[in-house]
C-alpha cells in the first residue's frame, strides 16, 4: 500500500510537472511567433505609408484573426507600435508591379554545393532529432576555430559558444537574457529594425546616437554624453546595415574605453564580417579588456548565401553566456540539427572561399554603384555589407517612402526607405537603401530601368 501510494503521489507530481513544462514550452513558442512577426518591423511611419501598412496587415492576417464581429487584432502594448515589416510590404509591391527587388537583403542565387550536400548527408545519416540546446559539439568547435582565426581569441566551444536560430534569435536571446526592464541600451541609428522591437520586449530604455552622412562617423562626444549610470549595454553592428559603414579601429577604441570606464556591455552584431571591402574587420571583443564584457553575434546566412537556414551563434565569456542560454532555451531550445552539421562543414572551408566571395561581391557592388551614379543619385561610401545607401532628393519626392513607392510603380525597381531604421523617421527621409546581393544580370537590368526612367528635378 505504501508503495502504491508513493507511486501515485509521484505520478501526480510528474503529471503536474509535465503539464507545467508543456505550458511553458507553449508559451515560449507563442513568444517566438510574436517575436518573428514583429522583429523586422518599424516604430512609426509617415502618413503616406498608412495605406501600404493596412493592405499588408490585412493580407497577412489569418481568417481566424479577422472575426466577423469586427474585433481588432490583439497585440501586447510593448509591440503595438510595430506594424508589418517594411521588407514584407516592399516585396508584396514588387510582386504586384513586376519590379526588380533590390530591397530585401537575400541573394537570388544559391549557396555552395558542398554545404548543401553536407546538410543532405546529415539528413540521410539520421541526424534529424533535437540537437543539444546550445549546439552540436562539431559546430561549436568550428565556430570557436573560425573565431580564433579571425580575431586571435581562443574561446571554449563548450562554455562560450551558443548556437541559435539565426543571428536575429542570437540578438533576442542576448537582450532578453541580459537586459532588465529599465536598463538603458544605446543604439546607433540607422539600425537593423529588430533591435528596437526586441529591446521593447525586454522593457529597456533606448538611447540613440545618429550616424550621419556622408561617412556615418560615430560622434564620440555624443556617445560619451549619452552614457549614464543606468546604461547597461551598447548594441552595435559592423559592418553596418544599412549604411555599409565599417567602424574604424579608432572608433572601436573609443567605444572600448567608454565601456571599460563605465562598466558597460557590448552586443556586437558582425554578420557581415566577411563582406569587408575597403578595410579590415575588427571584432570589438578582441580589443584589450573587452572580451569579458562583449557578446559577439554572427551567422551563416550572409557569408554562405543561405539566409533561409537560420543558423546563428553568440560568443561570450561564461558569465554572459549563462544569460544568453537561459533565454535561448525558452525561445527555440535548439536549432535545426542537419543545418548545424552542414554549418560546421561550411565554417571549415578554406580561406580561398572568402577571397572569392569578396571578389564576386566587389564586382556586383561596382555595377550597382556606377549605375546609381549614372542614374542621378548621390551615392554614399560603403565599405562593407552588400548594401549601398543613396540620397534620393535629386528626384524631387517628398520623402524616402514616397520615393520608394514611385520607384516601384513607375520605374520597376525596389529599394528600402531608411526612415524605418531610425527612432525619429525624419532623420532618414532623404536616404534609401539598395542591395547588390543579386546576380549581375538582375543588377544590370535594374540599373538600366533607373537610368531610362528616372529624371532629376
Amino acid at each position: 500500500m505504501q508503495t502504491q501510494c508513493t507511486w501515485s503521489c509521484r505520478h501526480e507530481v510528474l503529471g503536474a510537472l509535465r503539464s507545467k513544462s508543456s505550458s511553458l514550452f507553449a508559451s515560449s513558442r507563442h513568444l517566438l511567433r510574436q517575436y518573428a512577426a514583429g522583429s523586422r518591423s518599424r516604430r512609426r511611419r509617415p502618413p503616406s505609408f498608412a495605406a501600404m501598412s493596412t493592405v499588408a496587415t490585412e493580407k497577412e492576417a489569418s481568417p481566424n484573426q479577422k472575426e466577423s464581429s469586427g474585433k481588432p487584432l490583439q497585440v501586447a502594448k510593448r509591440l503595438e507600435k510595430f506594424k508589418t515589416t517594411i521588407f514584407t510590404q516592399m516585396s508584396m509591391l514588387a510582386i504586384k508591379h513586376g519590379a526588380i527587388n533590390l530591397g530585401q537583403g537575400f541573394p537570388n542565387f544559391d549557396g555552395p554545393e558542398f554545404v548543401k550536400e553536407a546538410a543532405i548527408q546529415a539528413i540521410r545519416d539520421g541526424k534529424n532529432q533535437y540537437a543539444r540546446g546550445y549546439g552540436i559539439p562539431d559546430l561549436n568547435s568550428a565556430i570557436a576555430a573560425r573565431f580564433k582565426k579571425d580575431s586571435g581569441l581562443v574561446v571554449d566551444p563548450e562554455t562560450e559558444v551558443t548556437v541559435t536560430s539565426g543571428c536575429t534569435e542570437a540578438i533576442a536571446a542576448t537582450i532578453l537574457g541580459l537586459i532588465n526592464p529599465g536598463d538603458e541600451v544605446i543604439l546607433f541609428a540607422p539600425f537593423y529594425d529588430s533591435y528596437e522591437a526586441t529591446l521593447s520586449m525586454a522593457g529597456a530604455d533606448i538611447k540613440c546616437i545618429t550616424l550621419r552622412p556622408p561617412d556615418f562617423a560615430i560622434p564620440i562626444n555624443e556617445l560619451r554624453s549619452a552614457i549614464s549610470k543606468k546604461t547597461r549595454a551598447i548594441l552595435m553592428n559592423t559592418p553596418h546595415n544599412p549604411t555599409g559603414k565599417m567602424f574604424t579601429r579608432e572608433e572601436l577604441n573609443e567605444i572600448a574605453s567608454l565601456c571599460i570606464e563605465n562598466d558597460v556591455l557590448v552586443f556586437s552584431d558582425e554578420v557581415y564580417d566577411k563582406l569587408a571591402f575597403e578595410m579590415e574587420h575588427i571584432s570589438v571583443a578582441s580589443l584589450p579588456g573587452m572580451y569579458e564584457r562583449t557578446v559577439t553575434l554572427n551567422s551563416l546566412g550572409k557569408t554562405f548565401s543561405l539566409t533561409g537556414w537560420k543558423i546563428g551563434w553568440a560568443i561570450a565569456p561564461p558569465h554572459l553566456t549563462w544569460g544568453v542560454r537561459q533565454a535561448h532555451s525558452f525561445l527555440t531550445f535548439a536549432t535545426n540539427t542537419p543545418g548545424q552539421w552542414a554549418a560546421a562543414a561550411a565554417l571549415r572551408t578554406p580561406d580561398s572561399y572568402y577571397v572569392e566571395l569578396k571578389r564576386d561581391y566587389a564586382a556586383k557592388k561596382q555595377i550597382l554603384v556606377e549605375g546609381l551614379k549614372e542614374a542621378g543619385f548621390k551615392v554614399f561610401p560603403s565599405s562593407g555589407t552588400y548594401f549601398v545607401v543613396v540620397d534620393h532628393t535629386p528626384f524631387g519626392l517628398e520623402n524616402d517612402i514616397a520615393f520608394c513607392e514611385f520607384l516601384i510603380k513607375e520605374v520597376g525597381v525596389v529599394a528600402i526607405p531608411t526612415s524605418v531604421f531610425y527612432l525619429n523617421p525624419e532623420e532618414g527621409k532623404n536616404i534609401v537603401r539598395f542591395t547588390f546581393c543579386k546576380d549581375e544580370g538582375t543588377l544590370r537590368s535594374a540599373v538600366e530601368r533607373m537610368k531610362a526612367k528616372l529624371k532629376k528635378t
